[in-house]
């Protein structure tokens, strides 16, 4: 019972760890779609339009996105293959592996949609492997253009 009990509190602080990522993954997109509609005035566009820019090479492909790059800045969201989305632990904070820190187990996965001209579906994933398999979580998110 009680090797039982420890390895459900594990699985329950992965699975959580595994959501906040997830979490964070929409979050940063949601973030990023804000950026652009409003601190970006100098780059030609609208807004929206800048941000679905950025993410074009992310439809039907994976990515992943780095949180210590700006928004709006080149690099903040790239193409990675699903076996390269790794996240690496260092000080405490999760990032891609350029910044070092030891593999952290996880790996996270962001897929763009296009759904209509005035949204994008974002899928964010993360999984790791726990006992005898691979564990997953999914959050799905729509972000529309709020600005008209």
């Amino acid at each position: 019972v009680l090797s039982q009990g420890i390895a459900d509190i594990n699985y329950a602080k992965q699975r959580m760890t595994a959501e906040y990522l997830a979490q964070e993954g929409v979050e940063y997109l949601r973030n990023m779609r804000d950026t652009f509609t409003l601190y970006d005035p100098q780059s030609g566009q609208d807004g929206w339009d800048a941000f679905r820019a950025k993410l074009a090479p992310c439809v039907a492909v994976t990515c992943g996105f780095d949180v210590l790059v700006a928004p709006l800045d080149a690099g903040s969201v790239f193409q990675c293959p699903p076996e390269n989305c790794d996240l690496y632990l260092n000080n405490g904070g999760y990032h891609k592996s350029t910044y070092g820190g030891a593999r952290s187990g996880f790996r996270r996965r962001i897929q763009i949609e296009q759904t209509s001209l005035d949204e994008i579906a974002i899928y964010a994933s993360v999984d790791w492997a726990q006992g005898s398999g691979a564990k997953e979580v999914r959050f799905y998110e729509s972000l529309f253009n709020w600005v008209q």
